[in-house]
């Protein structure tokens, strides 16, 4: 409706414009900016209004509340224990594994579920109870592994499998050590990564430090394989990931929001900063965005919060929700 307002405003001041060229052309461009500037208006407060109604914020963790501390810092911590003062409820979607994942939710306090390996694994901390656990086909697993170890990309990629939330990487590479020791996880080196088979991983991911190459990987096994066969995102752009194809972030919020907690889309307010988080940005009565998003991922949002190292997802909170 808003857009259709803007638009509609557009093309009537323009033809005003072009009709009055001659006699009060800076009086009708001076009501359409009058106009421009009331909408905008419009706009900010529509957003105001519709965060009145969110009972629930979901947070990714990488990029939106943990920066380079690898910690959740006080200024956010703050204004995420204001928001559950007022009532609302809070939960954590992220790309972490769970056991990666577990002290955060922790150290904010949440009562719901976790949800995790981007929704594929979501599971209650407080009961310990396996909610919902969605694993890639194994045959398709050995697919992407052929293609991983390819002569062209082997040396090039590092690549890790996520089976009973324990890490299995060929060999420890420099790529896996940085990422072990910021998931505070143990990496489990066997080899052949088929050993690993027997059982379905819960997620595939290939890091390399070459971003051209991680796209071309997301752009090659995209026209490779469909939608209805395997989930395909980048986290960050050093990180390929692979899914079960019902698996994004955005089905895991749906399932928590309506069939947990009983709430609609208008309900909900999400915070994220990549490509991973933008089934949830898109699903939420309200997206935000981090500043240091990639465009196209700020471009959907509602609103755009400042960088995590400078608190945004805090600022976000304060704007919106208290």
């Amino acid at each position: 409706m808003i857009a259709e307002k803007w638009a509609a405003a557009e093309v009537y001041h323009w033809r005003s414009i072009t009709d009055c060229w001659s006699t009060d052309f800076f009086e009708t461009l001076n009501r359409f900016y009058d106009l421009r500037c009331e909408l905008t208006g419009f706009l900010e407060d529509t957003i105001l209004i519709e965060t009145t109604a969110i009972r629930l914020l979901v947070i990714d963790l990488d990029g939106t509340v943990v920066g380079k501390s690898n910690q959740v810092e006080p200024p956010v911590l703050e204004a995420i224990q204001a928001a559950k003062a007022k009532g609302i409820r809070l939960a954590i979607a992220t790309g972490r594994m769970y056991r990666s994942a577990l002290r955060f939710h922790q150290v904010i306090g949440s009562d719901l579920p976790l949800m995790t390996y981007q929704g594929a694994l979501i599971r209650d901390p407080l009961s310990d109870r396996l909610i919902r656990h969605w694993a890639l086909d194994t045959d398709y697993a050995g697919q992407l592994l052929d293609y991983f170890e390819q002569p062209e990309l082997r040396d090039r990629l590092s690549v890790h499998f996520y089976i009973n939330d324990q890490l299995y990487v060929r060999e420890i590479r420099p790529e896996t050590v940085l990422y072990a020791e910021r998931s505070k996880i143990e990496p489990i080196a066997v080899g052949d990564l088929r050993k690993t088979l027997e059982q379905p991983p819960t997620k595939i991911l290939a890091l390399s430090d070459d971003t051209d190459l991680i796209d071309h990987l997301l752009v090659s096994l995209r026209q490779r394989y469909g939608p209805a066969e395997l989930y395909f995102t980048k986290s960050v752009a050093t990180f390929f990931e692979a899914a079960n194809p019902l698996v994004n972030k955005g089905t895991a919020v749906r399932y928590l929001a309506e069939e947990v907690l009983g709430l609609q889309p208008e309900n909900v307010m999400t915070i994220g900063d990549n490509f991973n988080d933008v089934e949830m940005l898109e699903y939420a009565g309200v997206g935000v965005a981090m500043g240091n998003a990639p465009e196209p991922v700020r471009a959907i949002a509602d609103w755009v919060a400042p960088d995590v190292e400078e608190f945004g997802a805090a600022i976000a909170i304060k704007e919106l929700l208290l």
